[in-house]
């Protein structure tokens, strides 16, 4: 891409802050080198850090404040309080057109917040979704939401569906993705009335992606569709629950190898491939949400990670900045809001 991408950063949020947030636009860097970084954030705290990166220095700009948001901070006191903290003063960059996105590895429910009210959403969306993925048998699938709302009605999975779609066509190259909805069973009596509705929706209406049916929790993994979306309460249980399988399984799996001095070896021959798993899982290569349906392009990044999964949050941003991510939601949403379909939906003839 010719043109620059200019990227916000919220530089103190995360776990290790500063520490972590410009190692990792340093490494980005090096992958692109047309990114311009405004780092919002204390200057004292910055510049010593900042200083061990050459090419970054030449790349990035220091805008000061010492205010951040703690990540105990709950989002209705960091609207009130945060109008100068590191993370307003970012999205509020992407607002004045001064950047093209803004990443943060901080207090997700206050980047929620302070973004929905800067950005607002994008016409005809009624709610954002924090979209992101996770690794399956074959390749990986876009998930949301995964916290931003814990209750959708019909008319919300729809635009999901929309917005999952085009995200796995921007971000993962998937020419016609495939979307199903979550729910306890696959059989069309399944789930409450919501997910019923919302897949009547889908199976009358031409997107970009293609509807696969309901799929079920073990769908996931095995990557049986491109997109998986459901309610912001359902989503994040079941990414906490991944997690939480796979360092559970870690720890067996050290156990296992440490049991005897016969496991022992056979864990050094098996060295090899166990790293190889471990890179197909590492969350550090999944890192990177995007806040789907908002004017304006923000993603979050865990805020426990390292510098490599922080650059792959931005990598996550570069790559939605350059395929012009939100146009393409726009082009979609005029396409399904055209068709009489759209919310006319009966699933009560039974």
């Amino acid at each position: 891409m010719s043109s620059q991408i200019t990227i916000a950063l919220d530089v103190m949020g995360g776990d290790l802050g500063v520490n972590m947030t410009i190692p990792g636009a340093a490494r980005a860097l090096k992958t692109h080198s047309d990114i311009k970084f405004l780092l919002f954030g204390d200057e004292a705290i910055i510049r010593p850090v900042l200083s061990r990166y050459p090419d970054l220095k030449t790349h990035a700009e220091i805008i000061h404040t010492d205010q951040f948001i703690c990540n105990t901070e709950k989002p209705s006191t960091a609207l009130r309080k945060g109008r100068h903290s590191s993370m307003r003063l970012a999205i509020n960059a992407v607002s004045e057109g001064k950047a093209d996105c803004i990443v943060s590895a901080g207090n997700t429910g206050a980047l929620m917040a302070m973004a929905k009210m800067v950005l607002k959403c994008l016409p005809d969306i009624r709610r954002p979704a924090i979209a992101s993925v996770m690794p399956t048998k074959d390749g990986r699938v876009v998930m949301l939401d995964l916290g931003a709302n814990l209750f959708c009605d019909s008319e919300i999975l729809v635009q999901f569906s929309l917005l999952g779609a085009v995200y796995s066509k921007v971000v993962e190259g998937k020419e016609t993705p495939t979307v199903g909805l979550l729910n306890i069973g696959s059989e069309d009596v399944k789930g409450h009335e919501e997910l019923r509705t919302a897949a009547a929706v889908l199976e009358r209406v031409s997107f970009s992606g293609k509807y696969y049916g309901f799929v079920e929790g073990d769908d996931i993994p095995m990557g049986t569709t491109d997109v998986v979306v459901t309610d912001g309460f359902t989503g994040n249980i079941a990414l906490k629950t991944a997690e939480g399988v796979a360092k559970l399984s870690s720890l067996y799996m050290k156990d296992a190898f440490k049991s005897s001095p016969l496991a022992m070896l056979g864990g050094l021959l098996a060295k090899p491939a166990l790293i190889r798993m471990k890179k197909k899982v590492d969350p550090r290569f999944y890192n990177g949400g995007m806040f789907l349906g908002l004017d304006g392009v923000c993603v979050k990044s865990h805020g426990g990670t390292d510098e490599i999964g922080f650059s792959n949050a931005l990598q996550v941003a570069y790559d939605l900045i350059e395929n012009k991510f939100n146009d393409q939601v726009a082009k979609e949403l005029e396409n399904v809001m055209g068709q009489e379909s759209f919310f006319t939906a009966d699933t009560t003839e039974e």
